[in-house]
């Protein structure tokens, strides 16, 4: 009897203290809950648009991703939109409306007509620290890499490479080509632009050999690579440095560039803040980021493509020569004549 007694105002009373204490710890919960959530939706994030190869686990976007977010207190966004003239396109599409902060991965060649869309506006950073083959002013179009194009075989199949590009479309060598359409593809447009600046008026003729020799035509730059290496072609177009690719991480010297006597074509990767970014002085800073040696040192290796400032090269460049004659149309021009170029190259693989 007094046991029983003693217990039941005893539970009244632990019930009693209960249920202020549970709203004590629902209340701290829900406050904690609310912190954390404030605290990430307060992080910004930089959204930059940029190419399907620069994203890949074995490009440069994710050691790039890392190490910016370790300076910037924010979240980088590498959203990836297929190849470089698909970035442009898809910008043209959203207008105002895109959710893109920063663009990476258009080129020299895409500049004017990038430009003509009005939806980029020049980056507040110091660019004097710049080394490139050319002189370079623009402030909104920012360069982050270079390099050549190229046509990449495998020594194991192609014993006496061309060494000019008439000796490539030559019908008497039965060589197999794969390239990019210059509709989509950066590469691609700078084939159309190395045919150009070699052939001139005569360049219709020369598409003309070249479409006997090419077994397709791809969207973008890593399908194309892709069925080389899986012996699709004896050719790809690529960059004079892709070999490095295999040659460090394959441990296989098999691929090699072939260097033309007519010269390559230069290609400058840029980047560009668009005017209606949420977050511009987080795109400077991005931009700016982009000259530095940690951003740099990650390209030659990833990207397979030469700095834009004075840092030593990886010993693996040694194997890499550099052509001897780089070609290079200007901006303005390539704005005025693509659309014509396109549709000779149209008309020409399609007789």
């Amino acid at each position: 009897m007094i046991n029983r007694t003693l217990s039941s105002p005893l539970k009244r009373l632990s019930h009693s203290f209960r249920k202020p204490l549970r709203r004590t710890l629902l209340v701290a919960s829900l406050l904690l809950s609310s912190l954390t959530t404030l605290a990430f939706a307060e992080k910004p994030t930089l959204t930059v648009y940029t190419y399907d190869s620069f994203v890949a686990e074995w490009g440069p976007g994710p050691l790039i991703k890392e190490r910016f977010e370790k300076t910037c207190d924010c979240e980088l966004k590498l959203v990836s939109l297929g190849d470089g003239v698909s970035l442009l396109n898809r910008l043209r599409m959203e207008g105002k409306r895109s959710k893109a902060d920063l663009i990476l991965g258009l080129d020299n060649n895409l500049i004017a007509a990038a430009e003509e869309t009005e939806l980029f506006t020049p980056a507040n950073i110091d660019q004097s620290m710049l080394k490139l083959p050319i002189e370079w002013e623009n402030k909104t179009f920012i360069p982050y890499d270079y390099g050549y194009f190229a046509f990449i075989y495998d020594k194991r199949k192609i014993q006496n490479p061309p060494t000019s590009m008439d000796q490539l479309l030559d019908p008497d060598n039965q060589w197999s080509i794969i390239y990019q359409d210059p509709r989509t593809s950066t590469p691609g447009l700078g084939l159309l632009l190395w045919m150009e600046k070699i052939y001139g008026q005569e360049s219709e003729s020369a598409w003309q050999k070249m479409a006997k020799k090419t077994i397709t035509v791809t969207k973008g730059w890593s399908e194309s690579y892709g069925l080389f290496l899986k012996g699709e072609s004896d050719f790809v177009l690529s960059y004079t440095a892709s070999p490095g690719y295999q040659m460090l991480y394959d441990h296989d010297d098999n691929y090699a560039a072939a260097l033309f006597d007519e010269g390559h074509y230069l290609q400058i990767e840029v980047a560009a803040k668009l005017k209606a970014s949420p977050h511009p002085e987080l795109a400077d800073q991005f931009l700016q980021f982009m000259l530095t040696q940690e951003f740099q040192e990650t390209l030659p290796t990833t990207n397979w493509m030469y700095p834009v400032i004075d840092i030593p090269l990886p010993a693996i460049y040694n194997a890499l020569p550099l052509p001897a004659k780089a070609l290079l149309f200007s901006a303005e021009e390539v704005a005025k004549e693509r659309q014509n170029w396109i549709r000779i190259w149209q008309f020409a693989v399609s007789r």
